[in-house]
């Protein structure tokens, strides 16, 4: 997937689309996207309509301390991990009050990246009314180029969400 910022336009204005007839309220837990889920999402003209907020939790301190992650599971799974996503994902679903979320957590490079995570993995995760769920996504670009990537990609799981039959 190429995302380009008239294809995260997109998915912002789709998923606000569906918020708005839902009456649901939305909010976001970042790392390594540093923010740019919330840009892409504010960017949208009448996002305060369901949008309440999100913490970029760069730092593991804030993912216990802000969004309550176990620091256990920090220390065993690492920041960087389906356990760590999960739960940024519900802690600032609980924080906001917000009927759904999401939250991304990985290695947008160009260090830091190892064999069993390399740069360019993010771990992507959602938490609505039928539960919480996370996948792995891997682009390989240049740290800019996976930001927007990792920040394509987790609207898209959004938008899956949000159309689910699950949630009809």
């Amino acid at each position: 997937m190429t995302a380009t910022p008239l294809h995260i336009e997109q998915l912002a204005k789709d998923c606000g689309e569906i918020l708005l007839k839902k009456g649901w309220k939305l909010s976001a837990a970042e790392s390594c996207t540093g923010g740019n889920i919330s840009r892409s999402i504010c960017s949208v003209s009448g996002c305060s309509e369901y949008y309440l907020g999100s913490v970029t939790s760069y730092a593991n301190s804030v993912k216990i301390n802000v969004l309550g992650v176990p620091e256990a599971i920090i220390n065993q799974y690492g920041a960087v991990s389906r356990e760590c996503v999960e739960k940024m994902a519900e802690g600032v679903r609980k924080l906001t009050g917000s009927d759904i979320s999401v939250a991304t957590s990985g290695i947008a490079g160009p260090g830091g990246g190892s064999k069993e995570k390399p740069v360019g993995l993010v771990w992507i995760g959602i938490s609505s009314p039928i539960g919480t769920r996370s996948l792995p996504f891997h682009h390989n670009g240049n740290r800019e180029e996976n930001i927007t990537a990792f920040t394509a990609a987790a609207l898209q799981e959004l938008l899956q969400e949000l159309q689910s039959e699950q949630l009809k």
